[in-house]
């Protein structure tokens, strides 16, 4: 097996520089975050998916991610970085004077696995709690829960029913052209290091 080129925790420090430093120059705050990267590391130049996650105070205050690796790993997380601070319809953008207390999560997710089942039941039995992502597409209608959200949906059922719900459907609609994918993520967020650096 070949060595990984870059340890993952390392990996996910450099990301979380990254999102930082793009939001910071987007709200024109002088960061300098990103000194100290390498731009042109061959990792950060390939395709790559994510999603950010900013939370303020332990609350969501924004997720914007890809599902398909459509553009280099660093301009990924630097476009969803920006998009979810200033984008998220669900939030007001986020200002000069609340930046320092937002706090960065990264995910990085793999390729979709498209899941074959005959009905919903056998659907809700293949999920993996805690572990998948899933991606849901019926016709016009899509949407997706990072793994994460187990934790707040923890049942299959559930978790299903407001994924459809996300989609613009009724929770207990079913149909045999609708089609599920999964995937699974790695993640980084500031607060781990945090946390690390002061029981260093």
């Amino acid at each position: 097996m070949q060595p990984q080129p870059i340890h993952d925790q390392a990996k996910g420090r450099i990301l979380l520089k990254i999102a930082r430093s793009a939001i910071a120059h987007a709200l024109k705050v002088n960061d300098g975050n990103d000194d100290s990267i390498d731009k042109t590391a061959q990792w950060l130049v390939e395709p790559g998916a994510t999603f950010i996650t900013l939370t303020k105070n332990g609350q969501l205050r924004g997720c914007i991610g890809s599902l398909l690796a459509h553009q280099s790993l660093i301009k990924d997380v630097s476009s969803n970085a920006v998009s979810a601070a200033l984008r998220d319809t669900r939030f007001q953008p986020v200002t000069v004077n609340e930046w320092k207390y937002i706090k960065i999560e990264v995910s990085l997710l793999s390729a979709l696995q498209p899941i074959t089942f005959v009905n919903e039941a056998d659907a809700l039995a293949q999920l993996r709690p805690g572990i998948d992502g899933v991606m849901f597409e019926y016709g016009i209608y899509r949407s997706t829960f990072l793994p994460q959200v187990w934790d707040s949906l923890p049942r299959p059922e559930e978790f299903m029913a407001q994924l459809k719900m996300k989609a613009g459907l009724y929770p207990d609609f079913w149909d045999d052209a609708i089609q599920l994918s999964r995937y699974t993520i790695q993640k980084w967020r500031e607060t781990d290091f945090i946390e690390e650096k002061s029981h260093g």
